[in-house]
């Protein structure tokens, strides 16, 4: 997917329009490895992000956070089918720079002998791309857990998904005005990461904190679950990453590697940071770490190679650690689930790193090439800043509008006071996570 050779080659089957033949002969190697990863990038989500974040909230509100991640997975599974697929990553003619065309609805001519890039069968490569859909506003669930009404949060995540997710993936993977700058974005960092870190922020910050917080402690209620969910994030995310290279080849490979290295780097430096700042490591901590170093690493892990991971890993750490104690102790912002210090400033922290590490002129930490012969480290970063800002900008101001959109939809986002107290479990399922 974002290799760049295979984006360009995905572009030009994919502009001509519908296609209703094989355009390549089916490469069964490349289609097994695109099998596995579908399948491990739709693990990450569920069960893996549904324990991380079911963990991580207070015993009340367990069951509130799965099923929001099945709904999420359910109805945007099948919004992708009826049409965002095809926005994102078909032709849109004259408007193409800022959204895909209508050829693609309900997947129309994706038949079994129909070819998308590398000899994957279309079909499949649409699945794929259909997991990351998925997983974004899932993501997003953490910036305003334990206080969000069940009906708002579904009308919230089809009204993002479709206005802030579907235009930014073509801008970046589909053929849009990023791409064809030459943005660098190997896996989602400003397509997944930016996105949903800035969509937390926005929400923790209209939506308001939790009732208590920060005077009340709020500890996670369950770490074994959050750590059985954290190791699958980690398994899952060699399906999000080495999987991007949409073939079963020594991209793939390496992509696996740095992620790998990535996410130890950020673990242990995560781990280390507070030990030397609170006295001991804590398990919250060095899982926090692996999912920062993951998602820094997203962007770069098609540009970098094993030394450049291992720097993109030790800045997620620093970079993440430090912002996650300036957004809830510093200014207060209940960022439930710290999407936007680790997904959000991980994802903009990645996306610069793989313009600035992509460079083969880095001795032991050199990477995979720039994007064009053109570019210089200069003119790439440049235009990462540009990639960053955009996705920023744009993020920002769409999701206030669909926050005020289903406000008035839906009626309140948030629960009422006394519901929230009580627990969303019982208040909008009338069920218990635990009943002992």
């Amino acid at each position: 997917m974002k290799r760049l050779s295979t984006l360009v080659l995905g572009c030009l089957v994919l502009a001509a329009g519908p296609v209703h033949a094989a355009t390549a002969a089916l490469d069964t190697g490349n289609t097994a490895w695109m099998l596995t990863s579908t399948a491990l990038v739709l693990f990450m989500t569920l069960p893996g992000l549904a324990l991380f974040y079911g963990g991580l909230v207070r015993t009340r509100n367990v069951l509130s956070i799965l099923m929001q991640c099945f709904a999420i997975t359910a109805v945007v599974s099948l919004m992708w089918l009826i049409g965002l697929y095809s926005l994102a990553f078909t032709s849109g003619g004259a408007w193409n720079a800022l959204l895909g065309g209508g050829g693609r609805i309900l997947f129309s001519g994706m038949g079994r002998a129909t070819m998308g890039p590398n000899g994957v069968p279309e079909v499949l490569f649409a699945m794929y791309q259909m997991t990351f859909a998925i997983i974004t506003p899932a993501l997003i669930i953490g910036g305003y857990a334990e206080r969000v009404r069940f009906s708002s949060m579904l009308v919230f995540s089809v009204l993002w998904t479709a206005l802030v997710y579907t235009p930014v993936c073509h801008w970046v993977w589909g053929g849009g005005f990023l791409q064809q700058k030459g943005l660098l974005d190997y896996a989602g960092g400003t397509v997944v990461h930016i996105t949903a870190g800035v969509a937390s922020l926005v929400a923790a910050l209209t939506l308001g904190a939790r009732k208590g917080f920060p005077r009340q402690s709020m500890a996670p209620h369950n770490m074994t679950m959050t750590v059985t969910g954290a190791g699958m994030l980690w398994v899952g995310w060699f399906g999000f990453n080495a999987g991007s290279a949409l073939a079963a080849d020594g991209a793939a490979s390496m992509a696996l590697a740095v992620t790998h290295i990535s996410a130890a780097t950020g673990a242990l430096t995560w781990m280390f940071l507070e030990w030397w700042r609170f006295g001991k490591p804590s398990v919250l901590g060095i899982v926090t770490g692996m999912v920062a170093g993951l998602g820094t690493i997203t962007p770069a892990a098609g540009s970098v190679g094993p030394g450049g991971a291992l720097l993109v890993g030790l800045s997620a750490g620093v970079v993440c650690f430090l912002m996650t104690q300036l957004i809830k102790r510093v200014w207060a912002i209940d960022d439930s689930l710290d999407v936007f210090p680790v997904h959000g400033v991980g994802g903009v922290l990645g996306t610069l790193m793989a313009g600035l590490l992509c460079s083969p002129s880095l001795g032991v930490f050199s990477g995979m090439g720039m994007a064009s012969q053109n570019h210089s480290i200069v003119e790439q970063l440049s235009v990462q800043l540009q990639g960053v800002g955009v996705t920023l900008a744009y993020t920002a101001v769409i999701t206030w509008v669909v926050i005020k959109a289903t406000s008035w939809l839906t009626g309140p986002m948030r629960v009422q006071g006394d519901q929230e107290t009580e627990g969303l479990d019982l208040v909008l399922h009338e069920e218990r996570g635990y009943d002992l």
